[in-house]
């Protein structure tokens, strides 16, 4: 039985290669990430499989953002496809309009609060307000959850003040920029072990590229699961 606390971030080239990646992780994995460099190569495609064929959970990485009545139309049209995460950005009308086109099933809308990838000069060149970033999370999370979010993306870094806030009873933390003891960061700047992540508050975590660049994928999930608390 696998741990669906971790999720598997399937950022390969194209389905063909996810599905080759999902073969070799077996059992050992139950939940995967499909995001949106994989959509024009038939992401969609492999995440109905995974489900209808395979009995895996899919989050549909997207991060959505568009106008409201887009918006709505777009997570309608996704919650056809038995997905369990959907993720839009934080800003309010977004989520609200997600979660109208969301009602009825059981997708759950995951807000992006900010990019684990960014940091604050990455904010001051795209003219973000100033302030320290785990104050920027917060605030945006809290927002998020008050239009109605099920849960919010957030780097492990925050998640513990995320998890603090009288708004987060009862939704979710899904945490990216977790690495393994020992990993590269890659392209991420606010990053945590599983563990710190889990005990921080995350209920899930997003593991990439120390699972699918591994010689042998399984084993490292398999060794990313052994670190969770």
């Amino acid at each position: 039985m696998s741990d669906d606390r971790l999720i598997v971030a399937l950022d390969v080239s194209n389905a063909v290669a996810g599905f080759e990646l999902a073969e070799k992780l077996g059992d050992s994995v139950g939940f995967y990430k499909i995001g949106l460099g994989m959509l024009t190569g038939g992401g969609l495609g492999l995440a109905n499989e995974l489900i209808q064929d395979h009995g895996k959970r899919v989050f549909l990485d997207m991060k959505l953002f568009d106008i409201g009545a887009t918006v709505e139309a777009a997570v309608r049209g996704l919650a056809k496809f038995d997905l369990d995460f959907l993720t839009v950005h934080g800003d309010p009308h977004v989520v609200r309009a997600a979660m109208e086109g969301a009602s009825g099933s059981g997708m759950k809308i995951l807000a992006v609060t900010i990019l684990t990838s960014l940091d604050r000069a990455d904010l001051d060149a795209s003219l973000i307000q100033s302030g320290d970033i785990p104050d920027l999370v917060v605030t945006r999370a809290g927002r998020a959850f008050d239009a109605g979010a099920d849960g919010v993306i957030a780097s492990p870094r925050e998640a513990a003040l995320i998890r603090a806030l009288p708004e987060a009873a009862g939704k979710l933390i899904v945490t990216p920029g977790v690495r393994p003891q020992g990993a590269a960061l890659g392209d991420q700047k606010r990053v945590a072990t599983p563990a710190q992540a889990i005990a921080d508050g995350a209920d899930h975590i997003v593991v990439g590229r120390p699972i699918w660049q591994a010689q042998d994928p399984a084993a490292a999930a398999r060794a990313v699961l052994s670190e969770l608390p």
